[in-house]
């Protein structure tokens, strides 16, 4: 009877993990900042000004959250 093995060696050292992995952080922290951002400068904003833009006060996290995600 035979078996076989099959490994996959990656090709990405310590180094190079390390940096997808910072990078990584660093995406998720500026786009955190724009949610944020985006969330503060909505609320401070009037009713009536919200309504020109044709934003709904309720869904002020929605924008931003789409604003900071694309989602």
């Amino acid at each position: 009877m035979a078996y076989t093995t099959q490994t996959s060696a990656s090709n990405t050292g310590l180094v190079q993990r390390f940096a997808a992995l910072r990078a990584s952080i660093t995406d998720a922290l500026a786009r955190r900042r724009v949610y944020k951002t985006t969330m503060n400068e909505l609320s401070n904003l009037s009713t009536r000004d919200l309504n020109d833009l044709g934003i709904d006060r309720s869904s002020i996290r929605a924008v931003s959250y789409q604003a900071a995600y694309g989602v």
